[in-house]
């Protein structure tokens, strides 16, 4: 049962979070800023000067999936280089590529060998992972290696991966992004979200509330969106147990069954119901939106139009910056509303409550 007066208790949410995971979560603009630190300390600037033949991003089993569905949405059809997304380094990497890799397993054998084989093949690899174990073994002398400079439990790793990333594809003039203000944004956001804030201006428990009891369809609006939708589907079922749909809002649109209840939930017409004699199922539909811009209007007022109950997510009618930083701003607020999520409804914190997945 959710508990949601324990979200607006400061005292008994440090009490139930034994763990400190909304404090390790605040600290993705930190992760963002000292990883882009270690990046400069360690030549990215210099090594990936180079435009590639082909850009490899590798997606072991954690938070890569959702990086790198993020990545290849900013980078967009116009990317001047084929991008290539797999859990392992292709056969016909060579001198001419760059390798892209994020683990929080320092013995992930298989990346080990991954990217042991990129590097005696002369790719240019970067690498987030952990200082010792096999992984950080095969990197020596063969692959940039950025250690994490900011503790935090495993699963808290999106901001360090996406920063090494998007660092690394600054250098390559693949995107422009001012990584500083990235991080800036994701403090502001930290603060926005604080226990202190009550429900009702804090916007992570707001969206906490929103979802609990029902079931999320988080539908973008634009690639980067339905992208951190992704990510936002992952860390609910990770800490509050929540099954979510993930979608383009013009696929969506094929789920006719899904689509029609959607519309139903949000129209408003049966408002006396009672929730008890739902037989289907409650729903809430989050529309995200990172892109600005006359054709992201159109798509947004579309779908509006479908559903005019729909919450709407935009970012970027909160802060400045583009795509990468409404994008990072909106996967941080989906992370803390998971966990203050589960942390209302008892799936996380409290001794003998939590149990860390592997």
């Amino acid at each position: 049962m959710l508990d949601d007066s324990l979200l607006d208790d400061q005292a008994r949410l440090a009490d139930v979070d034994t763990s400190g995971l909304l404090r390790a979560a605040a600290r993705a603009g930190a992760q963002v800023r000292a990883t882009a630190e270690a990046a400069e300390e360690l030549g990215v600037r210099r090594v990936f000067a180079e435009r590639p033949r082909a850009l490899v991003l590798v997606t072991r089993p954690g938070v890569a999936p959702a990086v790198a569905k993020l990545v290849t949405a900013l980078l967009g059809p116009a990317c001047p280089v084929p991008v290539v997304v797999s859990d392992d380094v292709p056969t016909w990497v060579g001198a001419l590529d760059v390798v892209l890799a994020h683990t929080e397993d320092p013995g992930d054998v298989v990346l080990a060998e991954a990217v042991d084989r990129a590097g005696r093949r002369g790719a240019r690899v970067l690498l987030t992972a952990e200082p010792d174990g096999p992984v950080a073994a095969s990197a020596a002398g063969q692959a940039l290696l950025v250690p994490p400079r900011v503790p935090v439990p495993q699963g808290f790793g999106f901001a360090r991966a996406f920063g090494a990333w998007v660092v690394a594809l600054n250098a390559l003039k693949l995107l422009n992004v001012d990584i500083q203000l990235v991080a800036d944004e994701l403090d502001r956001e930290a603060e926005r979200d604080h226990p202190m804030h009550e429900s009702f201006v804090n916007p992570a428990k707001s969206l906490a509330l929103r979802v609990a009891d029902r079931t999320p369809l988080l539908w973008g609006l634009d690639e980067p969106a339905t992208a951190v939708a992704a990510h936002g589907a992952g860390v609910l079922a990770c800490y509050a147990g929540l099954v979510s749909d993930v979608a383009g809002y013009p696929q969506a649109l094929t789920r006719s069954v899904l689509h029609r209840r959607a519309v139903h939930g949000t129209s408003g017409a049966d408002i006396f119901a009672d929730p008890d004699d739902e037989s289907e199922g409650l729903v809430r539909v989050l529309l995200l939106a990172v892109r600005q811009g006359r054709a992201a209007e159109i798509a947004r007022r579309s779908a509006q139009d479908t559903l005019p109950g729909a919450d709407v997510l935009e970012p970027a009618e909160e802060v400045t910056g583009g795509d990468a930083v409404c994008s990072a701003l909106l996967a941080l607020r989906f992370e803390l509303a998971a966990l203050y999520l589960g942390l209302a409804a008892g799936t996380l914190g409290g001794p003998g409550l939590y149990a860390p997945a592997v």
